[in-house]
């Protein structure tokens, strides 16, 4: 009695082991495919953008972009943006492989360059505005170029939102190797927000001039 009763309690315990491990890898696979569609549906919104400040280039009045577009400080925002595509991607090794401390050290610096990416783009608007007289309402290159960078520049402050929350939950134990997946669709989105730019860039700063 008392052996089929331990048997019994065993067999129980796999089955709720295998249930909870299940229920885990579905949360998992819902988390990714959320925010791939979710990706997509951005994709689709800055072509959208992109597909309107090219169509405009050419038609605005004086200032146009060769006038007011500074080149060398995009550039060096450019590199510290790029450059935190590989440091998010270090700290998800880091994390993967159990290097909590290595995890944070990278992530921290993925924050700092994107948070300098943020303050160079702050800089050439202030620019824009104060020598160049370009503003969102001056023509349409202002109303486009403005709208492109402008909503870029929200999504890497959200994105910066979500990594020092990583950063945080890190500390407080709730994001480490066993529940690395959270970090895991947020660098995803990181890593977004970076290609993003690369097309921007090329359109904005390369072909629109």
């Amino acid at each position: 009695m008392t052996e089929m009763s331990i048997r019994t309690s065993t067999s129980s315990g796999v089955r709720a082991g295998r249930s909870t491990a299940h229920a885990d890898l579905g949360e998992d696979h819902t988390t990714r495919v959320g925010m791939i569609t979710f990706l997509c549906s951005e994709a689709s919104f800055f072509g959208t953008l992109i597909v309107a400040y090219i169509t405009f280039i050419g038609s605005s009045t004086s200032p146009t972009p060769a006038e007011a577009l500074s080149l060398p400080l995009v550039v060096a925002g450019t590199i510290a943006l790029l450059s935190s595509s590989f440091t998010v991607h270090f700290a998800a090794g880091a994390l993967h492989g159990g290097r909590t401390g290595a995890f944070r050290l990278w992530l921290a610096a993925t924050i700092v360059l994107g948070a300098l990416f943020l303050v160079g783009t702050a800089i050439e608007w202030r620019g824009l505005i104060v020598e160049h007289g370009l503003t969102i309402s001056r023509n349409m290159f202002g109303t486009t170029y403005f709208t492109l960078v402008g909503f870029h520049g929200l999504h890497v402050s959200a994105g910066l939102v979500l990594l020092g929350l990583m950063y945080c939950l890190s500390l407080a134990g709730v994001v480490s190797q066993e529940r690395a997946e959270g970090f895991e669709v947020v660098s995803w989105y990181w890593h977004f927000v970076d290609s993003v730019w690369v097309v921007v860039f090329t359109v904005v700063y390369w072909l629109g001039r």
